[in-house]
């Protein structure tokens, strides 16, 4: 059982403007709710989609993956042909890409992520952003925003899928501690 309050009940985050603290909140839970929740996860419970649900194995990639593409948004940047390529690649099950290397690979875009809006001034934050090949209407602010909600709706559903992939018979460890 975690006995730390929640991110966004922590205080501030050291170096993030007060604007983009929520977001900043958001992705250090992601962080540390995909580490806690993954933990001990086999690769045929990664891999697994109960129900038809997307596997944990994809949303750990979508979380990363994501990040990065909305990050290069934020930046004003198109997306590269490798990103391209990266987003239609999550959803195919990789038994080379191990829980550890995943939840790793979420945890560094969520520093890159900090980092990001440790380094964009407030006077940024209204600047438009297009997203997508449509280029459709966003902000700074509404894609750092749109980082931290995407990333926390997909740590929601590893929670879940996790959950039932365990309460499936598909491990004889027990699962961790949970706080929801």
């Amino acid at each position: 059982m975690n006995d730390k309050p929640e991110a966004w009940l922590r205080g501030p985050v050291e170096g993030i403007d007060p604007y983009v603290a929520p977001a900043a909140h958001g992705l250090i839970q992601v962080r540390e709710d995909l580490a806690r929740v993954a933990a001990g996860l086999t690769p045929e419970q990664l891999w697994a989609r109960p129900g038809g649900a997307a596997s944990v194995g994809f949303h750990l990639r979508h979380v990363a993956g994501s990040i990065d593409r909305m990050l290069a948004y934020a930046r004003g940047e198109a997306l590269t042909p490798a990103q391209r390529e990266a987003a239609a690649a999550e959803k195919n099950p990789d038994p080379d890409l191990g829980v550890d290397r995943l939840v790793a690979g979420a945890a560094e875009a969520v520093e890159r992520a900090l980092a990001q809006m440790r380094a964009t001034p407030r006077e940024a934050l209204l600047e438009p952003r297009g997203v997508g090949r449509a280029a459709l209407p966003s902000t700074v602010l509404g894609l750092l925003f749109h980082v931290a909600e995407h990333a926390q709706r997909h740590t929601g559903q590893v929670i879940a899928t996790a959950k039932a992939v365990r309460g499936a018979g598909l491990n004889e460890a027990a699962p961790p501690a949970s706080r929801g």
